[in-house]
C-alpha cells in the first residue's frame, strides 16, 4: 500500500513537472499602446489659454471627452457662466460658452498626435473639418494642445 502511494505521488510530481515545462513562459505586463490609453471617458481638469504676453489664463469650465475603441469620439465643454466676450480662438469651437462635437479619430502614436474628423458640431462651420491635436500622457492625465502654432491653448483631461 505504501509502495502504491509512493508511485502515485511520483506520478503526480512527474506529470506536474511535464505540464510546467510545456506551458509558455510567463511574460511581464504587455506595454499598453497610446490608443488603448486614450480609449474611455475623460473629465476636464483644466483649460488654459495663453495671452499674447505669454501669461496662462485658466478658463473656468467643465467637460467630457470620450474615445471609443472603434475610432469614434465626442467632446463637450461648458463654461458655467457664458463669457461676455470670448477670445476668437474659442468662438470657432463654441456657442454661448458651450462646445459640442462628435466624429471619428485617427491616432499617430509615433508623432503623438490624433486627428478628429468632425461629423457634427454645435459650431456648424466645424462640420467636415479635420482637427489635428498634439497629446501627451502624464500619469493619469491626458494633455491636449493644438498642432497649430498660432493657437495657444492647453486642455488637461483625466480618466473617470
Amino acid at each position: 500500500m505504501k509502495q502504491l502511494r509512493y508511485f502515485a505521488l511520483m506520478f503526480v510530481v512527474t506529470l506536474s513537472g511535464l505540464l510546467q515545462a510545456q506551458s509558455p513562459p510567463k511574460k511581464g505586463p504587455t506595454p499598453v499602446s497610446d490608443r488603448e490609453k486614450l480609449i474611455g471617458a475623460w473629465h476636464l481638469v483644466s483649460l488654459e489659454n495663453q495671452d499674447p504676453d505669454g501669461k496662462a489664463d485658466k478658463i473656468e469650465c467643465c467637460g467630457m471627452f470620450v474615445f471609443t475603441r472603434d475610432g469614434h469620439m465626442s467632446v463637450q465643454v461648458m463654461r458655467p457662466e457664458p463669457p461676455k466676450q470670448t477670445p476668437a480662438a474659442f468662438d470657432q469651437y463654441s456657442r454661448g460658452g458651450y462646445e459640442a462635437t462628435f466624429g471619428s479619430y485617427q491616432i499617430n502614436e509615433r508623432a503623438h498626435t490624433f486627428t478628429i474628423h468632425i461629423e457634427g458640431a454645435l459650431a456648424r462651420p466645424l462640420i467636415g473639418k479635420d482637427l489635428p491635436r498634439a497629446y501627451e500622457f502624464s500619469g493619469q492625465q491626458l494633455i491636449v494642445k493644438s498642432t497649430n502654432p498660432d493657437d495657444h491653448w492647453r486642455v488637461v483631461w483625466e480618466h473617470y
